[in-house]
């Protein structure tokens, strides 16, 4: 492996080795503390524009299993690893970690102390690195000029797609791809929903045309507050039909009710994330990936009112729009472990749909 470096905005480097793509790559770094579920991670469009660290010690372990992929694509702009796995271990492996950044385009970098970055990216904040095989000239001028923008029209789909459910068709969802991932499709379908996915700038009188039994806002990357053209078409959609929204969707959901957006310090990325129901008092642990959420504050006033709570830094982590038939959620949805016994969310949906909630 050829010697690589990772510089920060900070002007501190720290050297390692490289892998995947040979290349040089500028994103905004963030850390992911997941132990498992690198696949779905790097493949997750939500990551956009974006350096992935991984907190745990070694990337890699079982390998890559293209079914659990979330996209066709990774989006990452580079990945940090403190090692990763050459020769990884599981029956539905179909190669390693290094192959896939390659055949993506992506470059990597390992061999450097991912503790003492996360440290710094907690103390200091998200904040922008350069993965390079030499140090480059203007570096730090070029570091603090990059910025996420259009992530969204980057990670839409182009066209519309139509899924067909499993089983007797139920009701017609319209999905609105902010950054779509495979697993809400598949959610959906399950349920005997067919669902039509169409581009994020998709207006609302076309929506509407689709005579959908309701309509679902996806995650995605990037500034919510960026997509005026977003916020103002769903605007004209609430209350006509029931609404879902989750991550990027929730916060552009809230926009159009009149809410604000912030960014977080260092964001939320990975799948120990605590939250509370404020209504019940019970707690979850979520995967979440975000830098921005909705001001606990803006809501007060507004058609919404706060569902969940992070237990970590009491930012809004979900929204009821009583009256409406619509809510939302920042975190993933994810029935395993911990929140096996939290109300079913699709199956909410579905029954709102029908006339039931």
């Amino acid at each position: 492996m050829e010697k690589a470096y990772l510089i920060l905005e900070t002007g501190e480097i720290f050297e390692g080795k490289g892998f995947g793509a040979v290349s040089e790559s500028i994103g905004e770094l963030v850390f992911n503390t997941s132990v498992v579920g690198y696949v779905e991670t790097l493949t997750d469009p939500n990551y956009y524009g974006q350096t992935l660290m991984f907190t745990f010690p070694q990337l890699g372990n079982y390998g890559i299993v293209p079914i659990d992929s979330e996209n066709t694509k990774c989006y990452v702009k580079g990945v940090v690893a403190h090692e990763w796995c050459q020769e990884p271990s599981n029956f539905r492996c179909m190669g390693n970690i290094d192959e896939f950044l390659k055949q993506q385009g992506v470059c990597g970098i390992c061999g450097v102390d991912t503790r003492r970055l996360t440290q710094i990216v907690r103390d200091h904040g998200v904040m922008n690195a350069i993965i390079t095989n030499k140090v480059p000239e203007n570096m730090l001028s070029d570091l603090h000029n990059y910025k996420v923008t259009g992530a969204v029209e980057a990670v839409s789909i182009r066209e519309p797609a139509v899924f067909i459910p499993e089983g007797e068709e139920k009701y017609h969802v319209v999905v609105a791809d902010f950054g779509a991932k495979k697993h809400l499709i598949r959610e959906l379908t399950g349920r005997g929903c067919k669902v039509t996915v169409v581009p994020y700038n998709t207006t609302a009188e076309d929506i509407l045309a689709l005579n959908p039994n309701g309509v679902v806002l996806t995650e995605g990357p990037g500034d919510p507050a960026e997509n005026t053209g977003c916020i103002e078409e769903v605007k004209k959609l609430m209350g006509k039909v029931p609404m879902y929204a989750v991550g990027l969707g929730h916060q552009i959901l809230a926009l159009a009710a009149g809410a604000q957006t912030g960014k977080l310090k260092f964001g939320h990325h990975g799948s120990n994330q605590p939250v509370k129901n404020v209504k019940t008092g019970r707690s979850y642990v979520t995967a979440q990936n975000h830098n921005y959420y909705v001001t606990a504050e803006s809501v007060e006033g507004t058609a919404a009112e706060i569902s969940y709570i992070s237990l970590n830094d009491k930012s809004c982590e979900g929204l009821e729009y009583p009256g409406m038939k619509a809510f939302s959620l920042q975190f993933t949805p994810d029935y395993t472990g911990s929140m096996r016994d939290m109300e079913n969310v699709y199956d909410r949906f579905v029954n709102m749909m029908g006339g039931n909630d």
